[in-house]
């Protein structure tokens, strides 16, 4: 295996996110009613990844929300299994601060 010199990853919302301004960090861009992307740099191979914050404020007040994450560029490398690649989960709202 070998390092990737760059990637990058779309966070996708099931709720539109606020109208507002969403105030993202260097690297992150928002692309849609519902998604921005997000650089993560220079992951390394076989490791753990590091901690990427992103919050997103949502149009509303859903009950229920599933933020999603793809990998949308991997700087040019060959993943020959893609099944790692889309991870997706439920958020209820309970007031409780949510990582995956």
């Amino acid at each position: 295996m070998a390092d990737v010199a760059d990637a990058t990853v779309r966070l996708r919302w099931s709720a539109p996110l606020s109208a507002g301004e969403q105030r993202l960090p260097a690297g992150r861009a928002r692309t849609g009613r519902q998604e921005a992307v997000c650089r993560t740099g220079a992951p390394a191979a076989d490791g753990a990844g590091e901690q990427i914050l992103a919050r997103g404020w949502l149009r509303g007040r859903p009950a229920a929300v599933t933020p999603a994450v793809d990998t949308v560029w991997g700087g040019g490398a060959v993943d020959h299994n893609r099944s790692g690649d889309r991870q997706a989960v439920l958020v209820l709202d309970t007031g409780d601060a949510y990582f995956f």
